[in-house]
């Protein structure tokens, strides 16, 4: 296949789409991430006000949502890895996309219990 074909018809168009977006969420989340460590220095006060927040219902499912983009950013940089390395990748891209959503999926329901569990319990009770 001549080079360009890695996000040929509508799935490699969203999985394009969705290697971008994860990709900037991923570092909005390590900025916020830098600023709120860094907050310790200046006011120890303030750092354990917003770490009380990340104990909230709200914020674990922002975190499964950070989860989300983190485990599918880096099972589809995988997939693109293949695509330009692999001589038969571009044949298989496909596919491998499919691969990816299905493990992707598979991960992010054995993710629910370990990420969401504590603000099930803090909304219905143990």
């Amino acid at each position: 296949m001549p080079a360009g074909t890695l996000y040929r018809g509508r799935e490699g168009m969203w999985s394009w789409v969705a290697h971008r977006v994860t990709g900037v969420l991923i570092f909005f989340f390590l900025f916020v991430h830098v600023l709120d460590t860094a907050l310790v220095r200046v006011s120890p006060e303030a750092y354990d006000k917003v770490v009380a927040t990340y104990k909230t219902p709200i914020v674990a499912i922002l975190e499964y949502g950070l989860v989300a983009a983190i485990l599918f950013h880096a099972l589809n940089g995988l997939r693109v890895i293949a695509v330009d390395f692999w001589s038969k990748g571009p044949r298989y891209q496909k596919q491998m996309l499919w691969t990816v959503v299905g493990v992707w999926v598979v991960l992010m329901l054995g993710a629910i219990y370990p990420v969401l569990g504590h603000a099930a319990r803090e909304l219905f009770g143990s």
